[in-house]
């Protein structure tokens, strides 16, 4: 399984499937990461929390635990 966890800086990659529930996939899906997009990562902090992603030409930042969350392709 690979996660957007595990995405090097200045790859795009297709969300295939959000695994999790309640509040936490609802977060994920309210900033517009749902199945099918595209996902570029940005920048990742030093210490590997939050990684700066570009969604739909928004620039968001995520938590590692909500990445490792969403399944790509």
């Amino acid at each position: 399984m690979n996660t957007l966890k595990h995405v090097r800086i200045g790859q795009t990659v297709k969300v295939k499937k959000l695994n999790g529930e309640g509040p936490v996939r609802r977060r994920i899906m309210d900033m517009g990461i749902t199945k099918g997009v595209e996902i570029t990562v940005r920048k990742v902090a030093p210490l590997g929390d939050p990684m700066e992603v570009t969604v739909r030409g928004y620039e968001l930042t995520l938590r590692k635990a909500d990445a490792d969350m969403i399944e790509v392709e």
